[in-house]
């Protein structure tokens, strides 16, 4: 699908606020309301939107420290490590890598003290490389 910049407005007004309501949007990106649900319906018919999600603010829900943890499983461990980062509802990204690490997760903590715990036992099946996250710049452009 080719969109124009009425369609990329659209995408990025939706990105800062995915329940701003159609009257609203179509004001700001200047068309009327149904010219622009049309185009709302073919965008998520086309997959470039395909969800509208909630961004939740992790310090308010006690999570004030944030990791980059990048993972390489030991030979014949990668489907472990995997279930293992499934099941750690602490890790709340992660994405499959070329290169030395197989795995570049995130993971949300409530103090320093809780990282030991949730890694120890990938010690065992893997080597982390963990990176505490200062600030975040740049979160989720889109680059359209």
């Amino acid at each position: 699908m080719k969109m124009d910049e009425k369609d990329r407005l659209i995408v990025r007004l939706l990105r800062e606020d995915a329940r701003m309501p159609v009257s609203e949007l179509s004001k700001r990106v200047g068309l009327s309301g149904p010219s622009t649900g049309d185009r709302m319906r073919r965008l998520e018919a086309n997959g470039i939107i395909s969800r509208f999600t909630v961004d939740l603010d992790l310090e308010a829900l006690g999570y004030p420290l944030q990791a980059i943890v990048r993972i390489k499983p030991r030979p014949g461990n990668m489907h472990v490590v995997e279930d293992m980062i499934m099941n750690e509802p602490g890790f709340v990204d992660c994405d499959k890598v070329t290169g030395d690490d197989c795995f570049v997760t995130r993971l949300v903590l409530r103090s320093i003290a809780d990282l030991d715990p949730v890694l120890l036992p990938f010690h065992d099946r893997a080597e982390t490389n963990t990176a505490i996250i200062k600030s975040s710049p740049l979160r989720g452009r889109i680059p359209v």
